[in-house]
């Protein structure tokens, strides 16, 4: 594999582990944070939105989203499930996509704003071997973790 592209793709992964592990943090440090009021507010598919914020939801909404976006960035930068990582940031820069505008136009374009190009780039993340050269998932899979089939395709 050319040393470049496993130079590029691991450095992508690193910044977005490091954009997603902080903007978690940040999430986390924040006394009473709730998705509620981003999930009323949402322009497209607004009855989807609003269901996950109602009161029988927000239970496992608010910490599925905070430790989720941080969990996300911790896999990437130890490099640790990067496949499923990556995958899940994706799904979760689509999630969020679609709220903030009524579709189909957005205001810097027809379309792609910045939560399309981050799904963009973990898809690149989950797909490019490259992205997987550096990090402790060979080591892990070397203990007694590595020996547990559904871990190890994980991992």
């Amino acid at each position: 594999m050319d040393k470049k592209i496993t130079i590029a793709a691991t450095t992508l992964r690193l910044l977005l582990g490091w954009f997603m592990f902080v903007d978690g943090l940040q999430i986390l440090l924040t006394p009473n944070w709730s998705a509620s009021n981003f999930l009323l507010e949402a322009k497209t598919f607004s009855a989807f939105y609003a269901w996950f914020a109602t009161a029988g939801n927000a239970w496992w909404i608010n910490p599925l989203n905070s430790w989720g976006i941080t969990l996300i960035g911790v896999a990437l930068l130890l490099g640790v499930g990067i496949r499923f990582a990556s995958w899940a940031g994706a799904t979760l820069m689509i999630l969020y996509y679609f709220p903030h505008y009524a579709l189909p136009t957005v205001p810097n374009g027809y379309l792609v704003e910045e939560h399309i190009i981050y799904a963009a780039a973990f898809v690149l993340v989950a797909l490019l071997p490259a992205a997987q050269s550096f990090g402790l998932a060979p080591y892990i899979r070397r203990t007694f973790l590595g020996r547990i089939p559904i871990l190890r395709k994980l991992i």
